[in-house]
C-alpha cells in the first residue's frame, strides 16, 4: 500500500508541475554554462540559506510553527540573532551573505544617497539592484565561485549583479509570482545535476510573513497565516531535498523582526531645504545629505531644538553600537544627519501601516530576527544565546571549507560551537 506521505507527495508534484513549466516559461533560469565544481569541492557538503522575510524571533513560540521546531530541535535554535543596524531588508540580507556591516558594505538603507555618483539606490530601481559596481565585500556565492564551487541563488539581496565580476552560476531576477511549489522543484533539480555542476551553496528567499506583518500587524491572524505558509514550504523543501540522499545543511533565518507602530500619529518630516540638502527616504531612519558642508551645523542645530519623538545625530556623533558613522561610513553613503524616531513612532506624509522594522535592536526587542539550523554539520538539541548576524557568513564558510581572507565584521570562533 501507498503510505499517506508518498500519496501526499505524488499529489504536490501534479499539482507542481503546470506551475513549474509555466514558471519555466515566464522566469527564464540565468545559467553560467562553462563552470564546473572541482575535484575537491565535489566532496564538500551542501548548504541551503533560507530567509524569510521579518520572521520575528519569537515568531516560532507565538504560532508554532511544527515543521520548523520539529527540524531545528534535532539541530541549533538561537534565542534570537541581533540585526544589523538599519533593521531593514537590503542592509542585513546582505550583512548576512558578506559578514560585513551595512556602513562597511555599502548598502545602508533600502533606498540612499551616493554624493560621489549623485544617484539614488532604490531596492526598486532594477537598474541599480543588478549593477554590480553598488556592492562591496565577497558575498558568499562570490566566494564559492571564486575556489570552483558551485553557487545557486533563488533570489537573495544582490545576487542579480556581477559582484566583483561574478554571479552565482544558477540564479533567478526577483518576482513575487514564481509559484512555491516551483522554487522548491528548482532546487531538487539542481541538487539532482551531475556532481560537476550540482550547487553546494544555495539561497532561498521567501518575502513572507514580512507582508503580512506590515500590512496587517505581527499580531494579526494574517500574520500567523504567513508563519504557517512559510512552515509548510519548509517542509516541503526539505522532503524534496530527502529524496536526494545528500547531506544537505539547512540554516533558517531572517533579516529582521517586526513591530507595531503608532499608525495614527505619524512624525512630520522638518522642513529641508531641497535646494541644499538630499533627502532619500523616511521611516524609521531619515538621512540627510548635505551639499555643501557649511549648511550641516545650522540645519543640526535647527532639529535638534525642535525634536520632539526623535532623536537628532551628527554621522561624527552617531552612537558606537550602530556601526554607521562617520568611520564606518567607507562608502559615503550615510547622511550627514541622521533621524532616529523613538518607537513606537514613524516618519511617514501619510497613515502608516501598523507593522514595521528599521528601529535600534537593542532598544526595540521585536527587531531581533530568527536563527535555526539542522542538518549533519550541526549539533543536536543545542539551544544558543543570541548573537549578531554578522557571524552567519564565517560559520557557512566553515561548513563548506572555504578560506577568505578579506577582513570581515564576523567572528568564525562566535558560531563554532554549533558544529559538530
Amino acid at each position: 500500500m501507498i503510505s499517506d506521505l508518498v500519496k501526499r507527495l505524488l499529489l504536490i508534484t501534479m499539482l507542481a508541475a503546470p506551475q513549474f513549466l509555466h514558471a519555466q516559461d515566464e522566469f527564464p533560469q540565468r545559467i553560467i554554462a562553462d563552470r564546473k565544481n572541482s575535484a575537491a569541492q565535489q566532496q564538500k557538503p551542501y548548504v541551503i540559506l533560507i530567509s524569510a522575510d521579518g520572521f520575528r524571533h519569537d515568531y516560532t513560540k507565538k504560532y508554532q510553527p511544527q515543521h520548523l521546531l520539529n527540524l531545528s530541535a534535532g539541530g541549533v535554535q538561537a534565542e534570537s540573532m541581533t540585526p544589523s543596524y538599519p533593521t531593514l531588508t537590503f542592509p542585513n540580507h546582505y550583512t548576512l551573505v558578506t559578514g560585513l556591516y551595512p556602513a562597511h558594505h555599502g548598502l545602508v538603507n533600502n533606498t540612499f544617497y551616493d554624493k560621489s555618483r549623485d544617484q539614488r539606490y532604490s531596492m526598486s530601481a532594477k537598474d541599480r539592484v543588478g549593477d554590480g559596481s553598488w556592492y562591496g565585500g565577497t558575498p558568499l556565492w562570490v566566494l564559492a565561485e571564486q575556489q570552483q564551487m558551485i553557487s545557486a541563488s533563488f533570489f537573495w539581496v544582490g545576487s542579480e549583479a556581477a559582484v566583483k565580476g561574478i554571479r552565482p552560476t544558477y540564479s533567478y531576477n526577483f518576482t513575487e509570482k514564481f509559484p512555491m511549489t516551483g522554487r522548491i522543484q528548482v532546487v531538487k533539480d539542481w541538487l539532482n545535476l551531475p556532481e560537476e555542476k550540482r550547487p553546494h551553496l544555495i539561497t532561498f528567499y521567501i518575502s513572507e510573513p514580512d507582508h503580512a506583518g506590515h500590512d496587517h500587524g505581527p499580531e494579526s491572524d494574517e500574520a500567523a497565516e504567513a508563519v504557517k505558509m512559510v512552515d509548510n514550504a519548509i517542509y516541503e523543501l526539505t522532503e524534496a531535498v530527502k529524496t536526494t540522499g545528500l547531506p544537505v545543511n539547512f540554516i533558517f533565518l531572517s533579516d529582521h523582526g517586526m513591530t507595531q507602530v503608532d499608525t495614527e500619529h505619524p512624525l512630520t518630516l522638518p522642513e529641508i531645504d531641497p535646494e541644499k540638502f538630499v533627502v532619500p527616504t523616511s521611516g524609521t531612519t531619515v538621512s540627510i545629505h548635505a551639499k555643501h558642508k557649511k549648511d550641516i551645523k545650522p540645519l543640526y542645530k535647527q532639529l535638534k531644538k525642535a525634536a520632539v519623538d526623535y532623536q537628532v545625530y551628527l554621522k561624527a556623533k552617531m552612537p558606537k553600537q550602530y556601526h554607521y558613522g562617520t568611520k564606518d561610513d567607507r562608502l559615503d553613503r550615510v547622511g550627514d544627519i541622521i533621524l532616529i524616531p523613538e518607537w513606537p513612532r514613524v516618519f511617514s506624509s501619510r497613515k502608516p501601516k501598523p507593522g514595521q522594522h528599521g528601529f535600534d535592536p537593542a532598544k526595540v526587542k521585536d527587531m531581533q530576527a530568527t536563527f535555526l539550523a539542522w542538518g549533519p554539520a550541526f549539533k543536536s538539541g543545542l539551544k544558543i544565546p543570541k548573537f549578531e548576524n554578522v557571524h552567519v557568513y564565517p560559520l557557512i564558510a566553515e561548513i563548506l571549507g572555504l578560506e577568505y581572507t578579506e577582513q570581515i565584521d564576523g567572528k568564525k570562533e562566535v558560531l563554532l560551537p554549533v558544529l559538530k
